[in-house]
């Protein structure tokens, strides 16, 4: 049962030309009968009706705006032509109805009227000699029901399916807007891993490139001096791959490594770790934290050491020789606050094309994104009489 329906479904003008098929022959019979009945012959003009509007129903749902019209002129021929009422005639409702639901509107309001006039013209047209006035008014009442029903029913039908499209419609454009958010969130995700990139690698290959050239220049004086910067060399190395591994195994979705399990982001404790290794290559820091330490939320806490780290960077590529630096940590009770500063004595054009006030660069613009993100303020520029001094504040709670 279940093949024939969804044949059925599938074919949907089969079924219209065999109910077509059937209505016509019904027709015939039912005048073969009543002729037989009355001892009269009738209309000429039976087959051909029953035959127009046979096809009126099969061919309703290809061309339903034309099938109604075919049939209101196939009715008022029957009218004209005195050709009674036929079992054909059942084809009337049926238009009126697929009209109804599938039609213009010009042929939903024609389909109405015709259906509603076709009873009282029929029962006037040939009026029952049983029943007085009153009983003709009444079967004039009776049967223009049906097509009264027909149509509220087509036109119920219309507005459900008008309904599903539309929410067909929607359901479209919100999986589009979803498509459309999460490709904004993987742009938003590998910016920020271009972020943490840029950070990993500018501070960690600095230090590095520092240790090499001081490794380099004491390597014969001072073998000891040498073995502890290359050994700061390769703790350093190693740190900068699994952060990157870390970062990079973000855009591999699904896969998994043998062995890879990701190092935590860092936070604020780590800074202290981060000024000793920037003193172990030869920048002096001056590291103080003001206030009572406490637990802050993951993403502010990496802001905060991205920060300082990439502070340090740039004190350490433009402060220029004998450069000093500070970090000042202070917790607030509705925030984190720092200030880094150093005393060099480098060109600031430099800083300002590396960092980005003019627009240019990725240090102080990428700092800038990392606040704005958290809800903070950052404020960057030369200090009186040399240096550089970058001031953040960072909310626990974003600004609204």
């Amino acid at each position: 049962m279940q093949r024939l329906y969804d044949f059925l479904r599938r074919h949907p003008a089969w079924v219209d030309g065999f109910w077509a098929v059937v209505l016509f022959g019904i027709s015939v019979m039912g005048g073969a009968n009543l002729e037989e009945a009355r001892g009269t012959e009738l209309p000429a003009l039976v087959v051909p009706v029953t035959l127009l509007l046979s096809l009126v129903v099969a061919l309703r749902r290809r061309m339903p705006e034309r099938m109604l019209v075919l049939a209101v002129v196939v009715g008022a021929a029957q009218l004209i032509a005195d050709v009674a009422t036929l079992p054909a005639d059942f084809a009337l409702l049926v238009i009126v109805y697929t009209v109804a639901a599938t039609g213009a509107r010009w042929a939903s309001r024609l389909a109405l009227t015709a259906g509603l006039c076709a009873a009282p013209l029929a029962q006037l047209r040939w009026p029952s000699q049983e029943t007085g006035v009153a009983g003709n008014i009444a079967l004039m009442i009776l049967q223009s029901v049906p097509f009264a029903l027909a149509w509220v029913l087509g036109d119920s039908i219309r507005t459900r399916r008008a309904y599903f499209a539309q929410l067909e419609e929607r359901a479209a454009r919100l999986e589009k807007e979803r498509e459309a958010q999460a490709k904004v969130a993987v742009a938003a995700e590998r910016a920020r891993i271009a972020r943490e990139l840029h950070d990993v690698v500018a501070h960690n290959v600095s230090v590095m490139v520092v240790q090499a050239d001081g490794a380099a220049y004491v390597l014969d004086a001072a073998p000891d001096q040498a073995k502890k910067a290359l050994e700061t060399i390769s703790s350093t190395g190693r740190q900068a791959l699994a952060e990157m591994r870390r970062l990079l195994g973000v855009l591999r979705t699904g896969e998994h490594q043998e062995g890879g399990e990701y190092v935590p982001q860092p936070d604020v404790r780590q800074i202290e770790d981060l000024v000793e290794q920037c003193r172990s290559s030869g920048l002096p820091v001056d590291f103080r934290v003001e206030g009572t330490p406490r637990p802050l939320p993951s993403g502010l806490e990496l802001t905060a050491y991205r920060i300082v780290q990439e502070a340090l960077t740039n004190t350490r590529k433009h402060g220029g020789p004998d450069v000093g630096a500070s970090v000042r940590l202070v917790y607030f009770d509705d925030g984190l606050g720092l200030l880094v500063e150093d005393d060099g004595k480098g060109a600031p054009h430099e800083l300002y094309e590396e960092g980005g006030f003019d627009g240019q660069g990725h240090g102080l613009i990428g700092m800038r994104e990392r606040v704005g993100m958290v809800g903070g303020t950052l404020d960057a520029g030369p200090r009186p009489g040399g240096g550089f001094r970058i001031s953040v504040l960072l909310p626990l709670k974003p600004a609204h």
